[in-house]
């Protein structure tokens, strides 16, 4: 299969950023909010978090439409602190073998995110690599909160191909999401399911 990839792209969050959603949802009960994961999960996304991670709404008004959907009045840092629990750390081993797989492919990022959680996990990659941006390792990165698309819609495959002048059938697509390895193969691409407890270290490209 991979003996026509020419380009990579690739997942974030529990590919290269370990990330541990229990975490959030333990700090947000901890605060006293019991129902989390009706708002969000590793597989689905309530309509707040979902504009918050296309773009649609700034960090302030997430904070202040957070609190009045969960009728918690939780400071704007407590609300930011809690949401970035769930980021780990980057696995060094993991970005010794990405400097390795850039120079033989050309390769992507493409993350769920949002502005918070980029701020948070830039200090994190500093942090753990001594290097100034995770960004500097791809051909560019797109945030799905700058991008105004997210995963798992095929659109987004779609639209990021188009604007790099990519063939899907040369593109790979790695995550660790089932739900966004489906939205990728309907735009064409092929894909790699990263599943617990496989990773980049395991796979042969």
């Amino acid at each position: 299969m991979m003996q026509k990839i020419k380009n990579i792209i690739f997942d974030l969050g529990g590919v290269f950023l370990d990330i541990d959603f229990q975490r959030t949802e333990m700090a947000f009960e901890n605060l006293g909010l019991a129902n989390f994961k009706a708002f969000f999960s590793q597989h689905t996304a309530s309509p707040l978090f979902e504009d918050l991670e296309t773009g649609k709404i700034t960090d302030k008004v997430f904070y202040s439409r957070f609190r009045h959907q969960t009728g918690k009045n939780f400071t704007d840092q407590q609300i930011e602190s809690a949401w970035n629990a769930l980021l780990g750390k980057f696995p060094a081993e993991r970005i010794v073998w990405l400097k390795y797989i850039r120079q033989r492919y050309k390769i992507y990022l493409f993350s769920n995110t949002n502005h918070i959680h980029l701020v948070a996990f830039q200090k994190i990659y500093q942090q753990c690599s001594g290097e100034e941006s995770f960004d500097d390792n791809f051909v560019r990165s797109y945030y799905s909160h700058e991008f105004g698309l997210r995963k798992p819609y095929p659109e987004s495959f779609i639209r990021l191909m188009e604007l790099e002048n990519l063939q899907p059938g040369e593109t790979l697509f790695i995550d660790d999401t089932i739900g966004n390895i489906e939205g990728a193969q309907q735009a064409g691409l092929q894909t790699i399911l990263l599943a617990p407890p496989k990773t980049l270290l395991d796979l042969d490209l």
